[in-house]
């Protein structure tokens, strides 16, 4: 199987939709409850998540592993695609150079947050019960803040542009009609995902959650 063949394509493709896409709709959900329901609302999604059973296993083949292939072979379509912007500069030549692009800063942001949370969890330095707090000390910083804000943009314009890439690709949407009308939904999603993203991130930058995290910092003080 060559690095460009059909079947490598075809499968980065339907991973970025089928369970990628997914489950970055899942997560935006999930944070969008920092929002909607302060600390305690962020906390029963992330339990209610953790609960699920065999959830190491879901995260393994449905999220790790897909994730890895994506985006690895995505890193790698995007240094030897040939972006020329500056020859044939009409609207989805942009969103071609702009697929690449964010694929790039998606993969990067993707593993410094698993590093930031997953494996802190994992390592035991932090509690899934501290995820709403440690999220408050990373966005509260200026500067993660707007790294954050670039990378979860980034993130949903990549899958949202990704879409419909995907529906052209599999003989879904055909003609041109049908091209527009897609472009039009997944535009759509792009907005709605980047507002519930956008508005998690200045939610754990509120006060409810530097109240939780300082209410934690307590309670550890006394038991060490």
């Amino acid at each position: 199987m060559s690095g460009n063949s059909y079947f490598t394509r075809k499968l980065h493709s339907l991973l970025g939709v089928i369970p990628l896409g997914l489950f970055l709709i899942e997560h935006a959900l999930t944070n969008y409850s920092a929002f909607e329901g302060g600390p305690e609302g962020f906390q029963d999604s992330v339990n209610g998540l953790h609960d699920l059973p065999l959830i190491f296993f879901l995260e393994l083949f449905f999220i790790w592993l897909p994730i890895l292939f994506h985006g690895v072979y995505g890193l790698y379509l995007a240094f030897t695609s040939n972006l020329n912007t500056s020859r044939f500069q009409y609207g989805r030549n942009w969103a071609f150079a702009f697929q690449r692009i964010t694929g790039v800063i998606t993969f990067i942001f993707i593993i410094w947050h698993m590093w930031q949370i997953r494996v802190q969890v994992e390592l035991g330095n932090i509690t899934t019960d501290e995820l709403g707090t440690k999220m408050h000390e990373i966005v509260d910083n200026p500067a993660y803040f707007v790294l954050y804000m670039i990378g979860v943009i980034a993130a949903v314009f990549h899958f949202s542009n990704g879409l419909w890439a995907f529906l052209v690709s599999w003989g879904i949407t055909i003609g041109p009609r049908a091209q527009r009308v897609s472009s039009r939904i997944c535009m759509g999603i792009f907005v709605i995902m980047a507002v519930l993203f956008i508005l998690s991130l200045f939610a754990f930058r509120g006060d409810d959650f530097a109240s939780a995290s300082a209410a934690i910092d307590t309670i550890t003080a006394r038991l060490g």
